[in-house]
């Protein structure tokens, strides 16, 4: 059996879970999101993109329902016991067979919580899942349940934290490396990529972002390759990844000597993340996060080039995205709380000039100072 985590610490999850579902009342809950599942269970795969639901009740009974490939895959990396199959046909609906499993269980006329935001859960097998249960079970909204116990890592969740960060430092280190003139993309993709895989790391929830001249000024990847010029610059944006557990950074490297105003951008965005790091103390709503960014950006005149968010929380996230919730933008009520990961990034991007700079940190909420969990500088590194 592949656990990343004692049976204990599992367990212990899943009593707090049931505490929490007992707090709102509901006799049980219907997991989609893959995060949820891997959290609570150890079961780690990528069979969530079909109908795949983990059932848990107040009871503390823990049941999967999934495709047979994933039979093997849940046997081997979780503590599920009860795990039932449903069969591919041109008239199978999961949604009833859910249902039929679930009466078995005697939950019929009961209140179920539902994780409908959840990349697992497709709309068609939502509306399915609506018109099964439709007079049989109580449906209601529990997507945030398992989301906001996750947001505060354990112990043993850190170590992976701080693993990924290791390997995201060795990343960025390759970067570095091999950025200059008549290098291609493809090359420091394929390094950065090499030494976190080689490094025992995994694969990241979503592809890592690279892009030179003017796709610098993109914070999305996209296919094509291309080769760095004499005068350039390089934005970056990726994870360190250890056991799905995601450590973030991002840089933009200018190639050959940057513009004034470029490396002006760099100093304010130092300080805008500066400000963001002391911005982020327990207890505080982290809105107040993205007022700090937005303070010194819009000071220094870069309103017009600056995002309406600034980073977000990280953790054993699955594709498509490593983007977990919640986020830093303004007026985020969420409290921060010590033992929560969060990814902070500064983004300028400055069209009408064609330039970039960017600059971002993972880092850890403490009872005092967030602990940046890099140890690679801020500075600026010209190539």
């Amino acid at each position: 059996m592949a656990l990343h985590f004692s049976k204990e610490e599992l367990a212990a999850r899943r009593a707090k879970s049931v505490q929490l579902m007992q707090q709102r009342g509901l006799d049980g809950l219907l997991m989609f999101r893959q995060e949820s599942m891997y959290y609570l269970t150890g079961y780690d795969t990528f069979g969530y993109v079909f109908f795949q639901c983990l059932y848990l009740g107040a009871d503390g009974r823990v049941m999967l329902l999934t495709r047979a490939p994933d039979l093997r895959q849940a046997q081997h990396t979780s503590d599920i016991q009860d795990i039932r199959i449903w069969v591919d046909g041109p008239e199978a609906n999961p949604a009833v067979d859910l249902r039929e499993i679930l009466k078995s269980f005697g939950v019929g006329g009961k209140k179920l919580g539902v994780e409908w935001e959840a990349y697992g859960l497709t709309a068609r097998n939502g509306m399915r899942l609506q018109a099964a249960f439709d007079g049989f079970a109580t449906l209601v909204d529990a997507s945030d349940l398992v989301s906001r116990q996750r947001l505060v890592k354990s112990p043993a969740e850190l170590v992976y934290v701080r693993k990924a960060a290791e390997l995201a430092d060795l990343a960025l280190d390759e970067a570095h490396r091999l950025a200059a003139p008549g290098v291609s993309e493809g090359d420091i993709l394929a390094a950065m990529q090499s030494v976190i895989i080689r490094g025992g790391g995994d694969d990241p929830a979503n592809e890592f972002i690279i892009g030179s001249g003017d796709d610098a000024l993109l914070c999305r990847y996209k296919t094509g390759r291309r080769t760095l010029e004499n005068q350039d610059q390089l934005t970056l944006e990726f994870a360190g990844v250890y056991r799905h557990y995601h450590s973030c950074l991002m840089r933009t490297i200018p190639i050959g000597k940057p513009p004034a105003k470029q490396i002006e951008m760099h100093k304010v965005a130092v300080e805008a993340l500066e400000a963001c790091k002391a911005a982020l103390k327990p207890g505080r709503p982290i809105g107040e996060v993205f007022d700090a960014h937005a303070r010194v950006l819009d000071k220094a005149g870069y309103q017009a080039h600056r995002m309406n968010a600034t980073g977000y929380s990280l953790g054993a996230v699955f594709a498509p995205n490593w983007m977990d919730w919640p986020m830093f933008y303004h007026g985020n009520p969420e409290l921060a709380a010590p033992g929560q990961v969060y990814f902070i990034h500064m983004i300028i991007f400055d069209s009408a000039a064609g330039l970039a700079m960017t600059s971002g940190q993972t880092v850890l909420v403490t009872d005092g100072a967030a602990e940046v969990l890099s140890k690679r500088s801020t500075k600026l590194v010209v190539r």
